[in-house]
């Protein structure tokens, strides 16, 4: 039975050393990882507006050259493509403001569905 004891003593010990030793080379967290999200999002929203304009306009010129009326739906739906890739940058902005503001609301306390609860108590009667 002692001898059981300290066997798993040993072993808790070992256990407690490799978790130190797997801490200790672990890289610590630096502002360039912040950096890096940063350029990420960037290039996403970037990548985002331009799929949208080809999208568009890809889609104007196959009906211009369809119908024959070569500048009008590409410059038409060229537009459009441009308004549906600025939309899209807009949402990936607000998500990206949502994960940025989560920690500070989890520090403070404040939750964002305060401001849903609040909204939906005074807009329930319409």
């Amino acid at each position: 039975m002692a001898k059981n004891r300290q066997r798993q003593a040993s072993l808790d010990d070992l256990g407690a050393r490799i978790a130190a030793a797997r801490d200790a080379q672990q890289p610590a967290p630096s502002a360039r990882a912040g950096a890096l999200r940063g350029w990420e999002l960037a290039f996403r929203m970037v990548i985002e507006l331009v799929v949208g304009i080809a999208i568009g306009s890809a889609m104007g010129y196959g009906l211009d050259t369809l119908l024959g009326t070569l500048p009008a739906f590409l410059i038409v739906f060229g537009l459009l493509g441009f308004a549906a890739g600025v939309r899209v940058m807009m949402r990936s902005a607000e998500e990206a403001q949502r994960r940025l503001m989560a920690p500070e609301t989890r520090q403070t306390g404040a939750g964002a569905s305060d401001g849903k609860e609040r909204g939906k108590s005074h807009g329930g009667g319409r």
